[in-house]
């Protein structure tokens, strides 16, 4: 992982930075869960707290104006969050492996992502298309509404 310095952090996207904290998210569960393992609990203990820093980051940079996925997310942020915790309280590895194997997919999708390198203006367009039919969509409700007697 590439050390984060302030001018790293100002030349990356809010996307790459995403990236960074998903990976920084996976690294910090391995070696809780290595550290765990090791009976080296004082440091486990660490690596679990920067963890669930993390998952918090990840939730307060969610855009729920992108629609419904972002709810998901977060309801997934929020059950990475509790697990840590209780993983934390409990030292089982087990519930570190359950989330591991959550933000694991999450990430190979984020990075995915990031490589097909949508372009914005497309996202415009399709946006703009969207509300249009949920403004049609209403519209169309409304009318049927002044009908019904």
């Amino acid at each position: 992982m590439e050390l984060l310095t302030n001018e790293v952090i100002y030349k990356k996207t809010p996307q790459e930075l995403t990236a960074f904290l998903y990976e920084g998210l996976i690294v910090n569960l391995e070696a809780a869960r290595d550290l765990i393992a090791e009976n080296k609990l004082f440091e486990a203990n660490q690596k679990l707290q920067k963890s669930n820093d993390i998952v918090e980051r990840l939730g307060i940079g969610l855009k729920y104006e992108a629609g419904p996925i972002a709810e998901q997310l977060d309801s997934l942020y929020n059950y990475m969050a509790n697990q840590i915790i209780l993983a934390n309280r409990k030292k089982d590895t087990s519930l570190i492996e359950n989330v591991l194997k959550i933000i694991g997919p999450i990430a190979q999708a984020w990075n995915t992502a990031m490589k097909t390198n949508v372009n914005p203006a497309v996202v415009r367009k399709m946006s703009a298309y969207e509300s249009n039919i949920m403004r049609e969509n209403t519209n169309s409700e409304e009318t049927e509404d002044e009908n019904q007697p």
